[in-house]
């Protein structure tokens, strides 16, 4: 077996035939029971791969999950438009490195879907970008981020520095409910639980699952899933 030690790429995963712990069922019920999301878990603990994933399942990539349960779960495998922001990607070590991070992103969805010269701010211009992508396509927009607190946490040591990240991402996520409409879900992945942290005051329709049973195993190896996926392994 192929062990997908540092992958955190679904479709690399799959196509390079390397071992998948199926997680579909679970992200099945996830997208059928609910539209905002947080989840908290450490790093290296899968919570990449796990937003790889629903990217490719909100982009309708059925060929990934052959022989996986969402191949049966799922009937419609619809095409949606995916804007997945990665905030882990960056070292946040100026007052505009955030900045500098989200314009670069916006202008990939801005090429995709149109730019409005009167956006002339973060928010107005996410805002924007999802009014367009819904019009554009037909169909409502996913939103993934993952590691939205990685600037907090750089810039734990300078105050200044990260109540002007917190401003920043406080008024951008808040976009996200001013767009409820256009919005199929949205999930939000960091290490530090949002209730501690003032970012999502604006955007309080989230459901943390962080320690919800129904989804202690959508990402990392459970020991179950150890026994199941690896006993040859492990009676070695």
């Amino acid at each position: 077996m192929k062990y997908p030690i540092g992958i955190q790429h679904f479709e690399k995963l799959r196509t390079d035939g390397f071992v998948y712990v199926d997680k579909t069922r679970i992200i099945h019920d996830l997208v059928s029971n609910g539209r905002y999301y947080f989840l908290s878990r450490p790093r290296r603990f899968g919570k990449s791969l796990l937003i790889s994933t629903l990217k490719a399942y909100f982009e309708g990539k059925r060929e990934l999950f052959q022989g996986l349960a969402m191949e049966q779960l799922e009937q419609e495998w619809r095409v949606l438009p995916v804007l997945r922001l990665d905030l882990n990607t960056e070292k946040y070590d100026s007052p505009d490195s955030v900045d500098k991070k989200l314009d670069r992103e916006f202008k990939v969805w801005e090429n995709l879907y149109g730019a409005d010269p009167a956006e002339t701010t973060l928010p107005m211009r996410l805002e924007g970008i999802i009014q367009r992508a819904y019009e554009k396509t037909g169909e409502r927009v996913v939103v993934l981020v993952d590691e939205y607190d990685k600037p907090l946490l750089q810039a734990i040591s300078n105050k200044s520095l990260q109540d002007e990240y917190r401003a920043t991402l406080k008024s951008v996520y808040g976009a996200l409910k001013s767009m409820d409409g256009c919005i199929r879900f949205a999930l939000l992945t960091g290490v530090t639980k949002f209730s501690k942290v003032s970012v999502f005051s604006d955007l309080n329709n989230l459901n943390d699952i962080s320690m919800d049973n129904r989804y202690t195993e959508i990402c990392g190896i459970s020991e179950k899933e150890l026994h199941q996926y690896f006993k040859e392994d492990i009676q070695k």
